[in-house]
C-alpha cells in the first residue's frame, strides 16, 4: 500500500476566528437588528464547522452500489439519479438532437462590465442556426457566476492526484455544509452536459488563457473523465480505499464520450491558437469527437484596436460572423451523422498501454 503524505493543511478555525470570517456575510448594517438571531446562526454554523457535518442529509445507498448500507449524501444521489435520467434521454433515438453552447466570457451587463460580451453575442448566432436546423439548442452562460446571487462553481480539489476512484461522478466535494461551500452550480451543468448530443465553446482569451469562469468548469469536468459513479466503494473520501481500487485496477471510464464539438476563440491581441488547441486537447481527450475543420476557429477581432470599439468592430466583421454560423453548422452535421450511426465514435477493442 502506498504511503499517505500528510501534513499541508492548516489548523481549522478557533471560535473567534470563526465568529469573524462568519459575520463578514452580514456587514450590512440592516442586520445590526437581528443580532440576536444571528447569534443563534452562527452557533449551528460554528457546531456544524466544528464536527465536520459536510453532509447533513444522508440516506441508505441501496440497491446497485458495492455498499447499500453506506450513508450517502442525499444531495449527490438526487444529482447522480438526474445524470441517469439525462443519459437515457441523451440515448433515445426519439428524442430532439440537443447541443450545449457555452458562453465562457466571464462579462455581462448586469455587472461591472456594463456591456454585453462578444462571446455571447457569437453564441447567439450560434443558436439561430442550430435552432433553424431543428437542434435544441440550451446555451449555458458562464458569466452567469458574476452576475446572480450566490451562485457558484467551486474550486476542483483534485481528488483525482490521490486516486482516481476517489474522484466521483458526479463529483461528491460539493456541498460542503459545514464548511458552507454550498450552492454549486455544477450539479446543473453536470446534467446539461449529458443531456447534449454536441457541444460548441465560444470563449476569450484572458491571458492567454481561458477566463476563469470557464476554467472552473473544466476543472470540475474531471470526473467525467474516468470517474468513479460508485463512492460507497470508496466509503466517501477514504484515501486509503481509493489508492487500494485504483492499483486494483481501474478502466477510466468515458462519461461524456461520443459527443460532438465545436469551438470558437477570439481575442484582440495575442494567444487565440494556443487556447483552441488546449481546448480542442481537452474535449478530445475526454472522447468528445471533432466535428471538422469548420468547427474550430481561432479568430482576432479588432486586432491591437481598441476596447471600446470591439462591438463595432464586430457588427463590420461579417465573414468571422458567418464562420461562428459554420461552427453551429457543423456540429449539428456531426450530430445528425453520430446518432444515425455513419460516424463510429464507441469505445474500440485497442487497450491503452498507458491507461489515465
Amino acid at each position: 500500500m502506498t504511503t499517505i503524505r500528510k501534513g499541508q493543511a492548516p489548523a481549522k478555525l478557533g471560535r473567534n476566528e470563526f465568529h469573524l470570517h462568519f459575520r463578514k456575510a452580514f456587514y450590512d448594517p440592516a442586520y445590526d437588528q437581528l443580532a440576536h438571531e444571528l447569534d443563534a446562526i452562527e452557533k449551528v454554523a460554528w457546531e456544524a464547522y466544528d464536527e465536520g457535518r459536510k453532509a447533513p442529509r444522508t440516506a441508505k445507498a441501496g440497491p446497485g452500489f458495492a455498499d447499500p448500507d453506506y450513508d450517502l449524501s442525499v444531495e449527490w444521489k438526487q444529482t447522480r439519479d438526474r445524470l441517469l435520467a439525462a443519459e437515457q434521454h441523451q440515448k433515445d433515438p426519439a428524442t430532439r438532437s440537443r447541443v450545449l453552447i457555452i458562453n465562457g466570457s466571464a462579462r455581462n451587463d448586469g455587472t461591472c462590465p456594463g456591456e454585453v460580451s462578444k462571446s455571447w453575442r457569437m453564441a447567439q448566432l450560434a443558436r439561430e442556426v442550430l435552432e433553424a436546423d431543428g437542434v435544441e439548442a440550451d446555451l449555458l452562460d458562464l458569466s452567469l457566476l458574476n452576475s446572480d446571487y450566490d451562485r457558484h462553481i467551486h474550486p476542483c480539489k483534485g481528488c483525482v492526484s490521490t486516486a482516481m476512484p476517489l474522484c466521483h461522478w458526479p463529483c461528491s466535494c460539493y456541498p460542503n455544509h459545514g464548511e458552507r461551500q454550498v450552492n454549486d452550480w455544477m450539479s446543473e451543468i453536470y446534467e446539461r452536459w449529458v443531456l447534449a448530443h454536441g457541444v460548441i465553446i465560444v470563449t476569450p482569451v484572458y491571458w492567454y488563457q481561458t477566463p476563469a469562469v470557464l476554467k472552473l468548469m473544466i476543472d470540475r469536468l474531471v470526473c467525467a473523465d474516468g470517474g468513479n459513479p460508485d463512492p460507497t466503494s470508496t466509503q466517501g473520501k477514504s484515501a486509503e480505499r481509493a489508492k487500494e481500487v485504483e492499483l486494483a485496477g481501474w478502466d477510466y471510464p468515458k462519461h461524456l464520450a461520443g459527443r460532438a464539438y465545436g469551438l470558437m476563440v477570439h481575442g484582440d491581441v495575442a494567444g487565440i491558437e494556443g487556447t483552441r488547441r488546449s481546448l480542442a486537447d481537452w474535449l478530445s481527450w475526454m472522447g468528445l469527437v471533432d466535428a471538422g475543420s469548420f468547427a474550430q476557429l481561432d479568430r482576432y477581432i479588432g486586432y491591437y484596436e481598441s476596447y471600446a470599439d470591439s462591438h463595432a468592430t464586430l457588427d463590420r466583421d461579417c465573414a468571422v460572423q458567418e464562420e461562428m454560423r459554420n461552427v453551429a453548422r457543423a456540429v449539428s452535421a456531426a450530430v445528425s451523422e453520430i446518432r444515425a450511426g455513419r460516424v463510429a465514435v464507441v469505445q474500440h477493442p485497442l487497450t491503452s498501454p498507458r491507461p489515465k
